[in-house]
């Protein structure tokens, strides 16, 4: 890539070529196209079936046999094949995937975007900033109720297909995996946007000291 390019008399004028950020838009967009089909695949097979899902096991009665040394265990997930989804969890996992693309979009047209303003040389602006910053919230939102909807469907399909069944004595809790990941890039984000703000009223005092 080249970094920066300099003209006569001027300042730094372009963070990447044109043609960089043309391929950058490019495979945005390309990538953007792909995982949107990807997506709406998995969100039909949700409704037509059959369906193979991984699902949490809350209870401890569910032993691991066969274990040396003496060890005992028992499962803490199952991989199940089910021919039709009740409609309830199949909405849920349906909206759950339909978020996390949305938050996967976000990344994409963020990073679109970039490379347009990075070819052109002005990436520290109040636009860029609101980008970077609502990319970040929008992230952190998406990608924890796509979790959250997740999380609630497998739970309740476990309870449906008896993987979850109460025995006695025994209470049951809810069980799920979260993933930080989203909502420590949507932060992350959110801190860019303020370093892009302050960016822009640097480079705005500097202009008016030429």
């Amino acid at each position: 890539m080249k970094h920066i390019r300099r003209l006569a008399g001027g300042g730094p004028k372009n963070v990447v070529s044109r043609a960089d950020a043309i391929i950058l838009m490019i495979a945005s967009s390309l990538a953007a196209v792909v995982t949107t089909v990807t997506a709406v695949s998995s969100a039909v097979v949700l409704f037509t079936g059959p369906v193979t899902l991984v699902l949490p096991v809350a209870t401890s009665h569910h032993m691991a046999p066969g274990l040396s040394l003496e060890a005992a265990g028992h499962f803490t997930s199952v991989e199940a094949t089910i021919p039709v989804l009740p409609s309830g969890p199949a909405v849920q996992l349906a909206w759950a995937g339909v978020l996390d693309q949305f938050g996967i979009l976000t990344i994409l047209a963020l990073v679109f975007l970039l490379a347009y303003r990075l070819q052109s040389g002005t990436l520290f602006t109040v636009m860029s900033a609101h980008m970077v910053g609502a990319a970040g919230v929008v992230l952190a939102i998406v990608g924890t109720s796509g979790q959250v909807l997740d999380s609630a469907a497998r739970k309740r399909i476990s309870e449906m297909i008896g993987v979850n069944a109460r025995t006695p004595g025994e209470s049951l809790i809810f069980s799920a995996q979260f993933d930080t990941g989203p909502l420590m890039l949507g932060i992350a984000l959110l801190l860019v946007a303020g370093v892009f703000e302050y960016g822009r009223r640097l480079q705005k005092d500097t202009e008016g000291l030429v």
